[in-house]
C-alpha cells in the first residue's frame, strides 16, 4: 500500500464517520493499513528485530496521520474562508482547554 493510499484511508475514515457508516467499519478501513506480517532480519538480535517492525509500523501510521492533517487544513481553511466569528486555532485551544480539565 502506498502513503497515497494509507492517507486516502484516512480521509474515507473521516467522511465514514460524518456520513454516520459507523465505527466498526471505519476501525477496519483503518486496520487495512497496519501490516498483518513483518520482516525481520534472519540473524538479528532483539533490537534489531524490534527496530525492524517498529519501521515497518510507524511508517504507514506516519502516512495515515498525514492524511488526517492533511483532511484537517482544507477542512480549516474551507471553514475560514466563510470569515468566522471564532477562529479554528480559538476552537483548538477550547477544545485542549476542555481535554486538560477533563479528570484522568
Amino acid at each position: 500500500m502506498t502513503d497515497d493510499d494509507t492517507r486516502l484511508k484516512a480521509i474515507a475514515a473521516l467522511v465514514g464517520l460524518r456520513s454516520g457508516i459507523g465505527e466498526e467499519y471505519v476501525s477496519e478501513l483503518l486496520g487495512e493499513v497496519t501490516p498483518d506480517r513483518f520482516t525481520v532480519p534472519a540473524e538479528g538480535n532483539a533490537a534489531e528485530i524490534g527496530l525492524s517492525v517498529l519501521q515497518q509500523v510507524s511508517e504507514p501510521l506516519n502516512a495515515l496521520v498525514n492524511g488526517f492533517i492533511l483532511a484537517f487544513e482544507v477542512v480549516a481553511d474551507a471553514y475560514e474562508e466563510t470569515a468566522p466569528e471564532t477562529s479554528v486555532e480559538e476552537i483548538l485551544q477550547a477544545l485542549a482547554l476542555r481535554i486538560a480539565s477533563e479528570p484522568g
